[in-house]
């Protein structure tokens, strides 16, 4: 790969010689790392007696989070959300969407990262969600709110009909969100269906308005874990209208996992959407980190390669042609999510942005979970690792 003024110039073998040369000895390149599901406003407040769950859902988390966010300042978020940042981009992650609630008057977590968003551009590119976590409607103002993330410079408009206070008003919501989207012409990204609930079905109110605007491919639904308890005839029927909407979706495995399935006995369900069914159908789905130590999910280091480790797992993508493919759902779907196709990509033209793995095949690296070596962004090293050594080499 040769590089010039940040960017691919020329891809392939028989290149010509140049100024710097690096050889990586046979290690593997992939694109940079797409987090596409982050809350970076509450990273690292499971730590103090707030953030001590009891229950484990996701109702209880929203609770905590409601006491603890008053106490935060402004000083506190930023530290937080640059210290979730730095873990994240130290293990390949270039690209990441967040979520910022914004059902708080002061909107500190929006004013935070806005401002970080321009500040790290150069290292880390971030999309804002103005995302009401108490709802739109059942916090008062959060409407409002909302739009006021959006005037603010938020690049989606979120929401989460699933904990409004009776259905219909969760309906409400997704009607709010997807004209809100198309006032501000902004994308979308809603917390959808995130319960146990086979009967929860605002992932079809969605898709069925954002196909009316013509909106599917910049719009997201996250989590969707209900579809993955939905009877089969009604899901089939869905995904039809899912791949002709070209609406993406984004699961978080590790916390997906870890709250749902909460009041069930054994069997147990594993809380994720249906995304090896997606990927056959042609559907785009990623994953997310989603929370690192909060109130919600107490570990999470955003290490994607964890993300993935557990994602392939739970959903059975572990056949060897899925293991072939299965780094899209870090890498080139979240971007595809994202809107960054034109950005993003290992093409002549396209940024040099890129990661070197520790292993020479997609799945040797998956099989090792192999570290990030090197991360580079538009063709200058942001780290770059030496390989492990053995003070005392196993002789065996």
């Amino acid at each position: 790969m040769v590089v010039e003024d940040g960017k691919i110039a020329q891809i392939g073998t028989d290149l010509p010689k140049c100024e710097e040369e690096i050889d990586l000895n046979g290690k593997l390149v992939l694109p940079p790392y797409v987090d596409s599901h982050l809350h970076l406003d509450y990273v690292y407040t499971g730590r103090n007696d707030g953030g001590k769950i009891k229950s484990g859902t996701l109702f209880e988390g929203i609770t905590r989070w409601h006491d603890i966010k008053k106490t935060q300042t402004k000083e506190d978020a930023r530290e937080r959300a640059l210290t979730a940042i730095r873990e994240e981009v130290s293990q390949g992650v270039q690209f990441i969407r967040t979520h910022i609630d914004v059902t708080d008057p002061k909107l500190l977590g929006m004013q935070v990262m806005l401002e970080l968003r321009e500040e790290l551009k150069d290292t880390v590119t971030i999309q804002i969600v103005s995302f009401p976590q108490e709802g739109m409607y059942a916090y008062k103002g959060g409407y409002e709110l909302v739009e006021e993330g959006l005037k603010m410079g938020a690049d989606c408009v979120g929401g989460i009909p699933h904990f409004e206070w009776a259905r219909e008003i969760g309906e409400k919501s997704v009607h709010s969100s997807v004209e809100l989207a198309m006032k501000f012409g902004k994308m979308i990204d809603v917390h959808c269906d995130e319960t146990d609930d086979p009967m929860a079905r605002f992932v079809e109110l969605l898709n069925a308005l954002t196909m009316i605007e013509g909106a599917g491919h910049r719009t997201a639904a996250s989590h969707t874990c209900s579809f993955g308890s939905a009877d089969d005839a009604y899901a089939h029927r869905m995904m039809g209208l899912f791949k002709a909407n070209g609406m993406n979706f984004i699961a978080c495995p590790t916390e997906n996992a870890y709250l749902q399935g909460r009041q069930d006995t054994y069997p147990k369900r594993r809380g994720l959407t249906r995304v090896r069914e997606f990927l056959r159908e042609g559907i785009n789905v990623s994953f997310g980190q989603d929370s690192i130590n909060d109130p919600w999910y107490p570990l999470g280091n955003g290490n994607l390669m964890n993300i993935l480790d557990n994602g392939i797992h739970l959903t059975h993508i572990a056949s060897y042609d899925e293991l072939e493919t299965a780094f899209d759902l870090i890498t080139y779907n979240g971007a595809k999510t994202m809107m960054l196709e034109d950005q993003y990509g290992l093409e002549k033209g396209k940024p040099a942005n890129f990661i070197v793995l520790n292993e020479t095949s997609s799945f040797e690296a998956i099989r090792q979970r192999a570290d990030v070596l090197a991360s580079v962004r538009n063709g200058e090293f942001l780290f770059r690792r030496r390989e492990p050594e053995y003070e005392i080499p196993l002789d065996l």
